[in-house]
């Protein structure tokens, strides 16, 4: 279950992100409220998985889910810059996150 947990904070980590990037600094009201609400879920959820998750796997795992999503959602909705290098180094450090929970 504290892999569920962990996936789901990884997945409110890109939600919370993407409210920030349209929250327009905090100036917009949803928004903003989006951005602390998923955030709040993020950190519950990332504390539960910690229960039973090392410290480091947790962190780096939920960083990570964060780090992918959000690029990915930056390259689909936002007009971010994709090129073949930048995919590779995404797939590269999904890979590094495959391993670390291989590991653990």
């Amino acid at each position: 279950m504290a892999w569920i947990y962990l996936v789901l904070a990884g997945v409110f980590e890109v939600g919370f992100a993407v409210a920030l990037k349209q929250s327009e600094g905090l100036s917009k009201l949803g928004p903003s409220v989006a951005f602390v609400l998923l955030g709040g879920a993020s950190f519950i959820l990332l504390t539960r998985a910690m229960a039973s998750i090392p410290l480091g796997t947790a962190y780096a795992i939920w960083t990570g889910i964060g780090a992918v999503g959000t690029v990915l959602i930056g390259m689909v909705w936002f007009g971010d810059p994709t090129s073949a290098l930048r995919l590779f180094f995404l797939a590269l450090l999904l890979c590094s996150l495959v391993g670390l929970k291989l590991v653990s």
